[in-house]
Formats: C-alpha cells, sequence, structure tokens
C-alpha cells in the first residue's frame, strides 16, 4: 500500500526575535505531527503568519502577507497568530480565506486549534493574557544550524506612551529557569552555537530570586554552547556584574548590548515616559564601553514623535555622534491606537519623520564602519551563517559582520579570522587554521 504524502505547513514571522522564537516552536510541532516545513509563498495545506503590531506598517505588512498565502493557498488551513491578532483581530477576520486569528495568550497551541478543513467563519482566540510565570512545552529534534533564540520573558511593566505591546504582550512574566535550561541544552544538543536571550524586557527576568545575571550563568554550563548573546535589553536594567562576564575569557556571554535610546532629548523622552534622561543613558553607554573593550553597542532610535522640534532632533543625532554606539535602527513614530501618546497634539508629518530617519541611517552607517575599522588586525572568532558569490559571512562576538573566502562549508563553523579591512557594510577577514582567537 502506498504510504500517503506528508501534509505541508507554510510559516512567516514579523517582527522581533521573540516571535521568530516562538515561530521555532511551533514548527517543531508541526514536524512532530508529520508535517514537512516548506518556505513560505510555497504550495502548502498550512499557512501561519505570527504577525506584529508595533507601527502601522507591522498592521499592513502582516494583511498583506495573509492575503498573498491565501491568492497562492485558497485550500489551505490559514492562521494568523501573534501581537496583531490579539489587537486587530477585526481587521483580519475581514480578510478572506483566513480560519483561525489567535493571539498571544494561546499562539503556542496554534497546531491544536488546525482542522482539515476551511471554516466558514474565522475563529478568534483573545484570551485574556495571564500574568503568572510560565512554561513552556518543547519537543525539537530538527539539527540547528543557525543562531538559536531562547525565549525567557513575556509582557512589559513600563508603559512607555508610544508602545502597544503591554496591552498586545501582557505585563512583564518570567519564565522558569530550570524549563529554559532544558530548552536551550535541547538547542545546542540539536547543532546550536550561538544562543540569544529573548523577551520583550528581558532585563526584567525574575523567577524565584534569579535574574538574568543566573540565566546566563546557568547557560554558561551547558556543554557545547559557544556563545550567550543578549538581544534588546532596557538600559536602566542591566546589571554591571554582566560586565564581568564579558570580559571573562571562559564565559561565553557575548561582549554585545542592543540599548534602546528612542531619543537624545529629556522632553522627548519624559513625553515617552522613558526611565532615564539623556545623560543617563549616555553615561552608562560609556561605562559599558569602558568596562568592556571593543563591546558591541547598537540601539533603537525613533524619530518623529509628537512635537519633535528641529533642535531636539538634533540633540539626539548629536547624542549618537558622541556615544560609542555603532548602529542604531531607525523607526518612525506611529500612532497606535490605545497609547498615551496619540492624545498628543503636534503629530508631525511624515516627510520631516523620514527626512530625519534618512540622515540618523547615515550616521548610523558611518559609526559601524568607523567600529569594523576600529577592530582591523584583531584575531577574532566569526560564527558563519550563509555563502554567496564564493564568500561566507557570519557575526563575532561584538557583532561584527565578517566575510572571508572560502570553498570550504563553513556554516555553524565557529573559525578564526583576522580582520584585514571594510568593504561596503561589513568587514572582510583572512580564515585561519585555528579556531583559538580573541573572544570577541
Amino acid at each position: 500500500m502506498r504510504a500517503s504524502t506528508p501534509k505541508k505547513a507554510s510559516l512567516h514571522t514579523l517582527g522581533c526575535r521573540l516571535n521568530q522564537s516562538e515561530t521555532a516552536l511551533i514548527e517543531d510541532q508541526l514536524r512532530a505531527k508529520g508535517y514537512d516545513i516548506v518556505p513560505f509563498g510555497e504550495r502548502a495545506d498550512v499557512g501561519i503568519v505570527n504577525t506584529c503590531t508595533v507601527t502601522r506598517e507591522a498592521d499592513a505588512k502582516s494583511r498583506q502577507l495573509v492575503r498573498s498565502f491565501v491568492r497562492k493557498n485558497p485550500n489551505a488551513s490559514v492562521a494568523v497568530i501573534g501581537c496583531y491578532a490579539q489587537m486587530g483581530a477585526a481587521a483580519i477576520r475581514d480578510i478572506e480565506g483566513v480560519d483561525l486569528i489567535i493571539g498571544n495568550q494561546e499562539k503556542l497551541n496554534v497546531v491544536d486549534y488546525i482542522e482539515n478543513e476551511k471554516r466558514e467563519t474565522p475563529l478568534v482566540i483573545r484570551d485574556r493574557i495571564e500574568r503568572d510565570d510560565f512554561e513552556i512545552a518543547f519537543a525539537g529534534e530538527q539539527p540547528i544550524d543557525r543562531r538559536a533564540n531562547l525565549k525567557i520573558q513575556d509582557g512589559c511593566d513600563f508603559m512607555c506612551s508610544f508602545c502597544v505591546i503591554p496591552f498586545a504582550r501582557g505585563r512583564a512574566r518570567s519564565r522558569a529557569m530550570d524549563n529554559l535550561f532544558e530548552e536551550a541544552e535541547s538547542l545546542v544538543a540539536r547543532g546550536a552555537k550561538e544562543i540569544v536571550l529573548t523577551g520583550v524586557n528581558i532585563g526584567t527576568y525574575a523567577y524565584d530570586g534569579s535574574d538574568i545575571v543566573d540565566v546566563v550563568d546557568a547557560l554558561d554550563l551547558i556543554e557545547g554552547v559557544a556563545r550567550i548573546r543578549i538581544s534588546s535589553i532596557e538600559p536602566t536594567t542591566i546589571p554591571e556584574t554582566l560586565f564581568e562576564r564579558m570580559n571573562d575569557s571562559n564565559h561565553t556571554l557575548a561582549p554585545y548590548l542592543h540599548i534602546p535610546l528612542q531619543s537624545g532629548s529629556d522632553r522627548v523622552l519624559a513625553g515617552m515616559k522613558r526611565q532615564y534622561t539623556a545623560a543617563d543613558y549616555l553615561d552608562f553607554a560609556r561605562l559599558a564601553a569602558r568596562h568592556v573593550p571593543g563591546i558591541g553597542l547598537g540601539t533603537d532610535i525613533m524619530v518623529g514623535f509628537p512635537g519633535e522640534s528641529d533642535e531636539e532632533f538634533n540633540q539626539t543625532l548629536q547624542l549618537f555622534q558622541e556615544s560609542p554606539l555603532h548602529y542604531a535602527h531607525v523607526f518612525k513614530y506611529s500612532e497606535r491606537e490605545g497609547t498615551a501618546s496619540v492624545r498628543l497634539s503636534d503629530q508631525l508629518s511624515p516627510e520631516i519623520a523620514a527626512r530625519r530617519s534618512a540622515m540618523l541611517r547615515k550616521e548610523s552607517a558611518i559609526n559601524r564602519i568607523k567600529f569594523y575599522e576600529q577592530n582591523a588586525g584583531r584575531l577574532v572568532d566569526v560564527l558563519f551563517e550563509q555563502t554567496e558569490n564564493g564568500y561566507w559571512t557570519g557575526y563575532t562576538g561584538n557583532y561584527i559582520r565578517v566575510a572571508v573566502a572560502s570553498d570550504a562549508p563553513l556554516k555553524n563553523k565557529l573559525r578564526a579570522v583576522t580582520i584585514e579591512g571594510t568593504m561596503g557594510d561589513l568587514a572582510y577577514g583572512q580564515l585561519l587554521e585555528s579556531s583559538v582567537a580573541a573572544p570577541v
């Protein structure tokens, strides 16, 4: 008797690393149920879009991707999950072909709701988000040949005036230490060399007396882990004891921090309800650079916040230029229903925001190359990710993207490289036979 053909599932993730980590968990569940995972856009029996709602553009992109999948797969079971599903279910319900709309409380259980037949109307599940600390069920056997995201925390209590995420993700809560440690062991056993800690506000991790330093130290004990990397973390939540781990050549914590700034204007920061001043931020960034030589520092900056004047934007630009930050992710302010900032007057025009974004991105490119050039001549370890036109590219511990010419299979390999210079938006180097290098 001929064996039945496995069903195919296709997933797409928008937004943050936290979403990426959750999509990976769902992929593993689908594989455990016998599905083949195929690239998004190919023919599939199931389509899942893990959405983002941080901006209006993210909402629109989510709707666009759902419609595109439905057009190519009119008979597939279609699930829309995540932050936009939590906040914009009414708009998603109007998209023909959607079967499931599942918010953040139940998103990791989406596989349990998938049916073989199309629904006449979408099933909408937007349960109230629980406030308790949590565990995550995980079951994966698929080999991993990339950096792996590990969810350690969810939700946020900070309530910045522009941010919808506390409404979409709920209040801050932490993952049980034993549970996250077990998943990390599984990820490393499957081939992950680098573990990236993810969450909404991971610096607030607090579980049974443990904090983020305890998480980092516990994961450092896992045999086979080459790097632990902290993803975006709020500046007021970073313990200085992390610097000691970054400086310890025997510790796997990468010397890298992505610290959101948002603005260099104290008036704008106050309007955003951020918990620091511009001077506080600059002092901390300089402290990190002083205590951890060679540390990679990135940031998020928002332009066009209501009432942001030319002078206040110039204060942001000046702070970035004077700081040790080596790149910035630049975002335009986006009105989000339910947030405090929508009540503010003096909304700025899109043209002003676009012009300011371009100026900051130019400065970011300058700082990135300057940082790369400062590392020229150094022997570093690079974890390689992909190849194109005879060049392999990957990242150092301090988040320099490095290219080397090599015919050898380097994917997910940690190799020693001497950085020789820069080309375009990356550094280039010479591959060494030895994999022993400076811990950056």
